[in-house]
């Protein structure tokens, strides 16, 4: 009885893990406040938060949505560890863990069905592509995302320059009136070290041309392909990053899981301290 109530006694909790816990929540809380901030900010800016029907509006991806979903999440994330932290709640601790636990289940699964279903994510992706070709001139946001997408990957479309064909100003039918019919957007252009100033014209009429007189204006060379030799060459580079959000994630979930069993050790040494005393 003297040993149990002896280690009842030693029961308390963990500080370091506690305030570790808070340390780590709370810069995770202000960077999904950040994020979160960043992304209704852009949706004032293009009117969205005035009319939110004009979120359905958009026939490609909204590269806003990002910053709103991840944001939202580490936001809610960061303030539950923050304050389950803080105030040892060990309801906002459990919901911590639980959360974290499910992304990092729903994150193995979507790698393990991905290296398993490669052809089917390719498709997936050719899709995603051209469907965001059709919509480059809707919206700011998704003409930057893909501009910048082909620049650093030295590509145009998803399979080649013909897929500007889908986009209603670059196709080349008799009746388009554009000034961009049969061209393609600036960022496929290569690049002259010697130029200073971005040439917004340089794809104008370029698909007019021949395959070989295309290559010496344009990346011929789809986005598709590229990315995956991308992803090849830099194998090593993104799977210790997924690997690090992996360790990040058990890493966390460990400290709260920790943190909810010194909290419940000292709450059953209360009780237990209560109950003697009316003993």
């Amino acid at each position: 009885m003297s040993r149990k109530h002896h280690h009842l006694k030693g029961a308390e909790v963990s500080c370091c893990v506690k305030y570790f816990l808070f340390g780590f929540n709370i810069l995770f809380w202000l960077l999904g406040a950040a994020f979160l901030g960043i992304g209704l900010w852009a949706w004032a800016e293009k009117g969205v938060l005035s009319n939110l029907s004009s979120i359905t509006d958009l026939g490609g991806f909204d590269p806003v949505w990002l910053f709103i979903v991840v944001g939202g999440v580490m936001f809610i994330l960061g303030f539950a560890g923050c304050i389950g932290a803080l105030r040892e709640n060990t309801f906002l601790l459990k919901f911590f863990s639980v959360f974290l636990g499910l992304i990092f289940f729903l994150e193995l699964t979507a790698g393990i069905l991905a290296f398993v279903f490669k052809d089917w994510i390719k498709d997936q992706l050719n899709f995603f592509i051209n469907n965001n070709v059709k919509a480059y001139r809707d919206d700011i946001d998704l003409q930057n995302l893909i501009d910048f997408a082909q620049e650093y990957w030295s590509c145009c479309g998803a399979h080649g320059p013909d897929d500007w064909n889908l986009n209603i100003y670059f196709n080349c039918t008799e009746l388009n009136p554009s000034r961009e019919r049969c061209g393609v957007p600036f960022s496929c252009c290569v690049k002259d070290p010697a130029e200073d100033v971005i040439n917004t014209q340089c794809g104008y009429d370029v698909r007019l041309q021949g395959e070989l007189d295309r290559q010496k204006y344009i990346y011929t060379k789809g986005c598709v392909g590229q990315f995956e030799k991308w992803l090849q060459d830099n194998l090593i580079i993104v799977a210790g990053i997924f690997v690090g959000i992996a360790l990040l994630q058990i890493f966390g979930i460990c400290l709260a899981q920790n943190l909810v069993s010194d909290v419940k050790a000292v709450k059953g040494l209360a009780k237990n301290r209560f109950f003697c005393r009316r003993l």
